[in-house]
């Protein structure tokens, strides 16, 4: 029984080192910007599936992708503060009858005759409104942080040990933002 689950283990730890090397994610840009209303931001994510999702996609399993920002003034007394937040989540589909990929979110669904078509609407966004809590101020320290993921818990659950966690797959950067860079006078 022992050498069954060794086996198993072995087997398990080798298609985890597989499908971390099938997809990759990096940030090519984060830009963050004022508007009237709060905040702008602009990303673009380099995003690679892992051979695994795609087999799945193609045949009926849809993907679910998260892409979350945070900008939030520095404390030394406390946790940072929630300056602002916005999250997005993309439900992505292969329709077999139309041969189309659909992506929907918030309840708008747009169809692509291609998976690069389809990626690359998530993996871009040039003006993602992101509502302010508060006023930004000149003299303080901001800090934007950026994530974007394949959200493998909606996956069915053999496709989530292939494909390893949500911490594995996906990107996730946090940099200083300057007063200058949000059009505070200092």
């Amino acid at each position: 029984m022992s050498l069954l689950r060794i086996l198993l283990a072995v087997i398990l730890m080798g298609c985890a080192a597989w499908a971390q090397g099938q997809g990759a994610a990096s940030l090519e840009l984060l830009q963050l910007t004022r508007a009237d209303d709060g905040f702008r931001v602009a990303y673009s994510v380099k995003l690679d599936l892992p051979r695994a999702a795609e087999d799945a996609l193609n045949k009926g399993v849809p993907l679910y992708f998260v892409a979350d920002v945070r900008v939030a003034r520095k404390r030394w007394y406390w946790r940072d503060a929630t300056v602002a937040r916005a999250e997005r989540q993309w439900r992505l589909s292969y329709q077999a009858l139309t041969r189309q990929y659909r992506l929907s979110t918030g309840g708008l669904n747009q169809n692509f005759s291609s998976l690069t078509e389809a990626l690359d609407a998530i993996r871009r966004a040039s003006a993602w409104p992101v509502e302010s809590r508060e006023e930004p101020e000149a003299q303080e320290v901001y800090t934007l942080s950026f994530g974007l993921r394949l959200d493998t818990r909606q996956l069915p659950a053999p496709l989530q040990i292939g494909l390893g966690s949500d911490a594995e797959w996906g990107v996730r950067r946090e940099r200083p933002v300057h007063a200058a860079e949000l059009g505070l006078a200092s």
